[in-house]
């Protein structure tokens, strides 16, 4: 069970993070259209987080976890989200992550994500958890949509002004070394494929470097070293930058932890 329901944690705590990252966009995007945009793709997001939480709140059954209690009162070592997605949409690293929004970082962030995510809720569809591959043949739909529109905008931007592709190819050399998290192996992942729930992530390499390779060719972007760092954020272990997000996204609930709709 604690593998199970870590493993699904893992899916929705991605969905979480990254809806209320690009959910910062609303109100700031670079035009109306990509404004609502974004504002739709983190929707998207957070209505996958939802349909999880509300999955592993079921299996516990023990009156108490719900929805809001995984998203709301979780602390940051309770996390298994990749580390890439709690990044600020800048290659600012500083603790304060103070810095300009830089939709360029937002987009290949994006990119990387879907191109990824659109492989694992394929497979996900033949998960021996009958909830879980429902979910999946679900999002395997919406993420569909958000790797078009991140690789529509990945090759406007790099294959557009010289600025547009500077700043494009600076955000990948920025976000790739990120991306190895993708590939290294924990042990809830592990349990969760012996138990035939979860799915190796390192299964779909091959097929998500061909779709990175063939995207960055056409934008004439070259493909940055994934050399440094490996991150380790699904094993509870992230960046200074989780906190200032679970931070904001939190602090309404903790103010008013009985507050119900």
């Amino acid at each position: 069970m604690a593998a199970h329901t870590d493993y699904l944690l893992h899916l929705a705590d991605n969905a979480l993070i990254l809806g209320q990252r690009n959910a910062e966009w609303c109100g700031h995007g670079p035009i109306l259209e990509e404004d609502l945009a974004l504002a739709n793709n983190s929707l998207d997001l957070i209505g996958q987080a939802r349909l999880i939480y509300q999955h592993v709140a079921a299996l516990h059954n023990d009156g108490r976890t719900t929805e809001d209690l995984l998203a709301y009162f979780r602390d940051v070592p309770d996390f298994r989200n990749y580390t890439l997605l709690e990044l600020p949409h800048s290659t600012a690293l500083a603790p304060t992550a103070a810095g300009d929004r830089d939709y360029a970082v937002t987009i290949a962030r994006n990119f990387l994500y879907s191109a990824l995510m659109v492989l694992t809720w394929e497979a996900l569809k033949a998960s021996k958890d009958a909830q879980l591959a429902a979910i999946a043949a679900k999002s395997l739909k919406e993420t569909q949509y958000h790797l078009r529109h991140s690789r529509d905008w990945l090759l406007r931007l790099g294959d557009g002004t010289d600025e547009s592709h500077a700043r494009t190819q600076a955000a990948l050399d920025h976000l790739m070394p990120y991306t190895q998290e993708f590939w290294t192996s924990s042990a809830m992942e592990t349990s969760a494929v012996d138990a035939g729930v979860g799915i190796a992530t390192a299964s779909l390499q091959a097929a998500w470097n061909e779709v990175i390779n063939d995207t960055l060719a056409q934008a004439t972007l070259r493909r940055s070293s994934t050399d440094g760092h490996i991150s380790t954020g699904k094993q509870c272990l992230h960046s200074e930058h989780l906190g200032f997000v679970l931070a904001e996204m939190q602090s309404l609930a903790r103010v008013h932890p009985e507050a119900v709709w």
